[in-house]
């Protein structure tokens, strides 16, 4: 068992807090909002996230997992420190490290053993070696600072953390080494490597997985995108190239672009990292260039399909998240099509089963909201999809075509398929597919 501080409550904070309660640690979450705190106390979880409510539940019940917006109480016994706090990106694209750099300083004040003070937060090369200064200033006492980015999958990652693929560790400390071994042996039991190195590996290694990975996605929105103008079907494409164990079946599917918290920020930091170091990422410019065109790719067909004219047109929505099986809206495609629609006078009506209190937190009444997904197709002109929801994978189309004005489909994630729905009479848009016309 081991004492455990995690600093920051956000997505990546509470996941890894609940989850080293759950195999018998003692972890103190601490963070300054005194409201959350409280919600959290009383068994509130603020995010949503599949699986995370039960554990969360069961190690507050079992004084496992507890609170504090205490700095000092929360570190005092602690053995290991996880900063997961934020870094949003500056104004160039940067990471903002001004969280993590100023609780570095405070720990330098407050510690009084050996600790070992781990980077969970996605953060630039060189951040533990800042890090490590900002807590020495202050520090009377030995410690270590430790790179451990996390790869959490929204929608998964009670399983990612639980039954990790690998555990990347940047330390050049071997006590700090055994420490952290230790407290991620219960996770690897099945074999799957803790894989040790030096800190600004571990760093890089968490930036380069997203970074091949939105590469990846967009190559095939591009692959999408030239199918539509040779007449060629991007789902047989994805099937003939996924066969190739080289490049292998995931992040194949095309859509109207990636969104959430870790794309677009570590793109665009591990790119700004690089003109730091006199370096650009030509592919990563092109990355964010096609993915940022990609987002509404699909308004273009919609404004010819009106001729030109939504003004007063219905359009319901269905998914605002990003992506399914999450609450975040993130630089979610959703957000850049209703700007688009509303900028023409368009009317929308949306349905999310997680996202649209977020939503209406952030652009209010600028849309209308429905209590679920057929509700929002009475008497539209269009339904528009956004997010690959399950719920919306096999849905009542005779129900649909009686509530829909016209029975017209523009969809973003490619949910349906194109013979079903010419024999059904649809007017179908996807990504990547010949579009059936009426």
């Amino acid at each position: 068992m081991k004492k455990i501080a995690v600093i920051g409550t956000g997505y990546v904070g509470l996941v890894t807090g609940t989850c080293f309660a759950e195999t018998g640690n003692q972890v103190i979450c601490v963070d300054i909002d005194e409201k959350k705190v409280n919600r959290m106390r009383n068994g509130e979880i603020p995010i949503y996230e599949p699986h995370l409510d039960v554990l969360f539940e069961r190690n507050i019940n079992a004084n496992r997992l507890t609170f504090t917006t205490n700095l000092a109480e929360g570190i005092q016994d602690a053995e290991i420190i996880f900063l997961a706090l934020p870094t949003p990106p500056g104004e160039d694209g940067s990471a903002d490290l001004r969280y993590i750099l100023g609780v570095a300083e405070d720990l330098g004040k407050l510690l009084k053993d050996y600790k070992v003070i781990v980077d969970k937060s996605t953060v630039p090369v060189g951040t533990a070696e800042k890090v490590h200064a900002m807590i020495a200033k202050n520090a009377q006492v030995e410690f270590d600072v430790v790179s451990n980015p996390e790869f959490l999958r929204e929608g998964f990652a009670v399983d990612d953390f639980m039954k990790p693929d690998r555990v990347v560790i940047g330390t050049s400390s071997k006590r700090a080494e055994k420490i952290m071994e230790q407290l991620y042996k219960p996770f690897v039991r099945q074999g799957n490597p803790i894989l040790f190195m030096d800190e600004k590996s571990a760093e890089l290694t968490k930036y380069a997985a997203n970074a091949f990975l939105a590469t990846k996605i967009t190559f095939m929105n591009e692959i999408a995108n030239f199918c539509e103008l040779v007449g060629a079907d991007v789902d047989k494409v994805r099937i003939g190239i996924g066969s190739d164990d080289r490049i292998g079946k995931r992040f194949l599917f095309p859509g109207i672009g990636y969104g959430g918290s870790c794309f677009p920020k570590d793109v665009q930091a591990l790119y700004n990292s690089g003109n730091e170091n006199n370096f650009t990422f030509e592919i990563l410019k092109a990355v964010m260039t096609v993915n940022e065109d990609q987002k509404t790719v699909l308004f273009p067909k919609m404004k010819n399909f009106f001729r030109g004219d939504l003004k007063g047109k219905k359009i319901a929505l269905w998914g605002l998240a990003f992506k399914p099986d999450t609450d975040d809206i993130r630089e979610a495609p959703a957000l850049y099509m209703i700007d688009a629609l509303a900028n023409e006078s368009a009317v929308i009506t949306a349905y999310d089963p997680e996202a649209m209190e977020n939503v209406k937190g952030l652009i209010g009444d600028k849309i209308n909201y429905s209590n679920d997904e057929y509700e929002a197709l009475k008497d539209a002109d269009a339904l528009l999809i956004c997010t690959e929801w399950g719920i919306f994978r096999n849905p009542d189309f005779d129900k649909m075509a009686g509530l829909l004005k016209d029975k017209v489909i523009f969809d973003g994630r490619n949910l349906f398929d194109v013979e079903e729905m010419n024999e059904r009479g649809f007017y179908y848009s996807s990504i990547g597919r010949t579009t059936i016309e009426k």
